[in-house]
């Protein structure tokens, strides 16, 4: 099975990520914007210059964390790395790799949330008012073991600049599945989501002035686990340049995060299906 999985890693050798809709708060793991990317140096010394992603993606995700009402975005897929140094990407940000090595990488990068918006969901989010869209700083670090045993540790931390606010950290698994070939590859992973108090509140809190104006009853959130969730990854390849990706992920509160009188389901999920182009 080992030999089996290694083989399928092997496969990767085109190095890719996984195309996605910004990084707004939904059930999709934060591993899955840079599936693979890891795993390219291990297994080919010829990395090119450029790599570019470009192409569109539908996506299927909650209206906020916490809701049981889903909507459609659909936006663009776009993925720019220069070597193993820099790149700039929907799902990651902008970024640098400052640590990089045959199976690992570790950087900084800059992302962008797009907040919440009370006319999301009128019925559940009236009187809590607006969390603004808002910068996003994040370090990161991703460790493949071997090529025997390609399974990758993924973390970041992200410090939210203003809207959210507050500091979310992610830790999480993942490896190439069986059945993965040249054409089809695979992967899937868990992951847990951890968050300071001053995020949660931001998210699922009520504050005196907010339960006077929406109904709710006052709700202090605290710190700690937000989230622990399951995702999968497929890319088809048709010839050398065009790709269809799949992404499915799910994920279940705890904590303040589900006790939240706004929390309306505890267990969410997310479809994303993208169509791009390798140049």
């Amino acid at each position: 099975m080992l030999r089996y999985i290694a083989i399928a890693s092997l496969l990767i050798g085109a190095g890719w990520s996984v195309p996605a809709l910004s990084q707004t708060p939904s059930p999709l793991q934060e591993w899955q914007y840079s599936s693979g990317i890891v795993l390219y140096k291990l297994f080919t010394t010829d990395v090119p210059d450029w790599q570019i992603e470009t192409g569109l993606a539908e996506n299927s995700r909650p209206l906020y964390t916490g809701s049981n009402d889903y909507r459609q975005l659909t936006g663009p897929v776009i993925d720019v790395r220069y070597k193993d140094i820099a790149f700039a990407s929907i799902g990651e940000g902008l970024g640098v790799n400052l640590l990089r090595g045959d199976n690992y990488r570790a950087g900084v990068a800059l992302g962008y949330d797009l907040g919440r918006e009370a006319h999301d969901d009128l019925m559940q989010l009236k009187g809590l008012g607006n969390i603004s869209s808002a910068p996003v700083f994040k370090i990161f670090g991703s460790y493949a073991i071997s090529k025997a045993f390609p399974l990758v540790f993924n973390m970041d931390v992200r410090q939210y600049i203003g809207g959210a606010d507050g500091v979310v950290g992610d830790f999480s698994i993942y490896a190439p599945l069986p059945g993965s070939s040249e054409k089809l590859v695979m992967f899937a992973g868990p992951s847990i989501t951890l968050a300071t108090r001053l995020h949660m509140q931001t998210e699922f809190g009520v504050s005196v002035t907010q339960a006077a104006a929406s109904g709710y009853e006052q709700y202090m959130a605290h710190g700690g686990l937000e989230q622990a969730g399951f995702g999968f990854s497929a890319t088809r390849f048709f010839g050398k340049h065009w790709f269809l990706n799949m992404d499915l992920a799910a994920s279940r509160l705890f904590g303040s995060a589900d006790e939240s009188p706004i929390t309306k389901t505890g267990v969410q999920g997310v479809l994303s299906v993208a169509v791009a182009y390798k140049w």
